[in-house]
């Protein structure tokens, strides 16, 4: 198993940037005739993760989320980080390839 860290450009900044959890989604909910203290704690997915990014970066995140996934998983490391994991090195190398023909140097790969 190979994973890397998938970097985009900031839309403001253009510097690289990689999306991280800060802290997990906190859901509640809201009862006409009642008060419902119940609250449900998640982490995001990768693909959910990236998604969140739309106006942040220079890209499309939802054409990032399918060219990634024909080639590795998006996942969240640890609860905090956002990787790609590939079940080989060739993978790895085709995404990379994958990543500069439809990004050109918008977004990129690193090994961890």
């Amino acid at each position: 198993m190979i994973r890397a860290r998938l970097w985009f450009r900031c839309a403001a900044m253009h510097d690289p940037v990689t999306p991280v959890i800060a802290s997990p989604a906190v859901i509640g909910w809201d009862a006409k005739r009642r008060k419902v203290d119940l609250t449900i704690e998640r982490a995001f997915k990768g693909d959910e993760l990236v998604l969140r990014m739309s106006g942040w970066v220079t890209v499309d995140v939802k054409k990032v989320v399918d060219v990634v996934k024909r080639h590795g998983f998006l996942k969240v490391l640890d609860d905090r980080d956002l990787v790609v994991e590939f079940e080989g090195e060739e993978d790895f190398q085709a995404l990379e390839a994958a990543l500069v023909e439809n990004f050109m140097d918008q977004v990129d790969l690193e090994l961890l």
